[in-house]
């Protein structure tokens, strides 16, 4: 038997997450479910192309440098991708008890991993703390790609970045100004100030379609 399903880590809409050992290793296996509501061909090429996709999100980002689980094995027929389990904790448990310094330390690498992201053309597509873990060397790894895409556009980068920020509101609400701060930062180092400026205007012009813009964001 090549794999012991140990648990049962996450059940999203779109895929059931397992803790596995597989040969030897401790995996993680990303399984996409068939949807009932659907026809059944659409599901099976909806679940196919997002299984591809997300692969190929996680190989790119990771030949960049930027820190996200190993893929293992990828099965286009079970449309399942078995990747590296990262041993840590999610940034989302940890934030709100950490020291400021270690804070804004942390969000600027995580400022760093997100710009080097955008500016290859890669959009997270759900950027929250739950989905940035520290590892026990405290390197911080990206996961969950699975609403991601490849695109330069002003406008899916604005997005990705109100998505982050509006995480940070909603869960980390006394630091989060410092937090985007110093994530932005990180996201300057490597998308340049231009960029970083124009990236921002984006995420300012996509609250202004809403009904509230906090203050601090009204320009």
């Amino acid at each position: 038997m090549d794999a012991i399903r140990c648990e049962v880590l996450a059940k999203g809409a779109e895929a059931i997450i397992y803790k596995e050992v597989w040969y030897g290793f401790v995996v993680i296996r990303k399984v996409r479910i068939p949807k009932r509501y659907r026809d059944p061909r659409l599901d099976r090429i909806l679940r196919v192309k997002r299984t591809i996709n997300e692969a190929r999100l996680l190989y790119d980002a990771r030949r960049l440098g930027v820190s996200v689980p190993a893929i293992i094995d990828v099965s286009i027929e079970n449309t399942t991708i078995i990747m590296e389990y990262i041993e840590g904790i999610r940034l989302r448990d940890k934030l709100n008890s950490m020291r400021i310094e270690e804070v804004a330390k942390t969000m600027r690498k995580v400022g760093v991993l997100v710009g080097t992201l955008h500016n290859n053309g890669i959009i997270h597509g759900d950027l929250t703390t739950s989905n940035m873990i520290i590892s026990k060397s405290g390197n911080i790894f990206l996961i969950d790609f699975g609403l991601g895409m490849h695109s330069d556009d002003l406008e899916d980068i604005g997005v990705d970045l109100h998505v982050f920020l509006r995480a940070l509101e909603s869960t980390h609400t006394h630091v989060a100004s410092i937090c985007f701060r110093q994530f932005l930062k990180g996201y300057k180092e490597v998308m340049g100030e231009d960029m970083m400026k124009k990236a921002v205007n984006k995420v300012y012009e996509i609250r202004a379609r809403g009904r509230y813009v906090p203050p601090e964001l009204r320009k």
